[in-house]
């Protein structure tokens, strides 16, 4: 059977509809993003396949979850209703997978990560060298995809864990810190503020600060930096780019400064003309984190994750500060 028949598959026993465990996943993720392309990048099928997941399930219970229109999706009221009870049968699921491989010892086989882009290059090398050491049994898959995405595959039940920065503010979702670490301002090399060490913040409202996309966590916290230090935040129509790499070869035109948390440094400051400025104490930052359904029944799997990782940082002296171990929260 194809993964559409799959997706199409109704229950023989006529007046009984058992929706499917993907037609459950294409549904949460349709209703969470409100977008049939984004959703079906999501969960890795075709367009038509996520659309006749959902279309079977609304057939198959006899009511409509989601309007289509040409601009934009709607969740009805019945989808609003059993979007909650949608999710708990997908962490059902996962916990029965969980039980069923549980012959395998602690932690084995894939593990489903999602990272942002603003910690995945920085992290991962030190990451994946201690998970292999000291976790090989697990196969680390992973996805580099932005917080919304990781959130809405977190709730779905396609990603296991999230590595991004806290809080999230999601309710459901479990919150284990990894480490925080420090913004820099990176200015062009010559510049009046290379190599300063103690930078007011009321600077920013003099910098011509480059930003990243929307739908970057860093372009969100670099505009609340912006606000706490009482600077104006960048126009609109100010200059932006999809990676900090990009960002950070604008700054070597000097087209504009930018902050860089500090874990990125050593890695985007190797090519073009750069320099660094450190702000005064209290220096903004931001605090990374590792992320899962708050459901879940390998919460202490996670919890040693979260352990092998903050080793992982410390041991490749990356220039963060790691957070002493706390109870997740969520």
């Amino acid at each position: 059977m194809s993964w559409a028949d799959t997706l199409a598959h109704q229950d023989p026993v006529p007046g009984v509809a058992t929706p499917t465990v993907p037609q459950l996943r294409a549904f949460v993720a349709v209703a969470d993003l409100r977008h049939f392309g984004d959703a079906a990048a999501l969960l890795g099928v075709s367009q038509p396949a996520l659309s006749q997941a959902l279309s079977a399930l609304e057939h198959s219970l006899g009511i409509q979850l989601v309007e289509r229109t040409t601009r934009r999706v709607l969740v009805t009221a019945d989808g609003v209703r059993l979007l909650d009870p949608a999710r708990a049968v997908l962490d059902a699921v996962d916990r029965f997978r969980i039980a069923a491989d549980a012959d395998r010892g602690l932690f084995a086989g894939p593990l489903r990560i999602g990272v942002i882009p603003t910690v995945a290059p920085y992290l991962l090398p030190a990451a994946l060298r201690s998970l292999g050491r000291q976790l090989p049994a697990v196969t680390p898959q992973i996805h580099e995809e932005q917080t919304g995405r990781i959130l809405t595959a977190l709730r779905s039940g396609t990603l296991d864990v999230g590595i991004l920065a806290l809080p999230t503010g999601e309710p459901g979702l479990a919150e284990v810190p990894l480490y925080d670490e420090d913004f820099l301002l990176v200015v062009p090399a010559g510049h009046r503020w290379a190599g300063v060490t103690d930078l007011p913040h009321s600077a920013l409202g003099e910098a011509r600060l480059l930003l990243l996309d929307e739908g970057h966590c860093l372009r969100d916290q670099a505009l609340e930096v912006c606000a706490q230090a009482g600077a104006h935040s960048p126009e609109a129509g100010s200059t932006r780019a999809a990676s900090l790499a990009t960002v950070v070869q604008l700054v070597a035109a000097d087209l504009g400064t930018t902050l860089l948390p500090e874990s990125a440094v050593a890695v985007e400051l190797r090519r073009g003309a750069l320099a660094t400025a450190r702000f005064a104490d209290p220096a903004p930052g931001r605090r990374i984190g590792l992320v899962h359904r708050g459901s879940s029944a390998r919460t202490a799997d996670y919890e040693r994750l979260a352990a092998v990782l903050r080793s992982a940082v410390r041991t490749a002296r990356v220039p963060v500060r790691p957070v002493v171990a706390e109870p997740a929260t969520g």
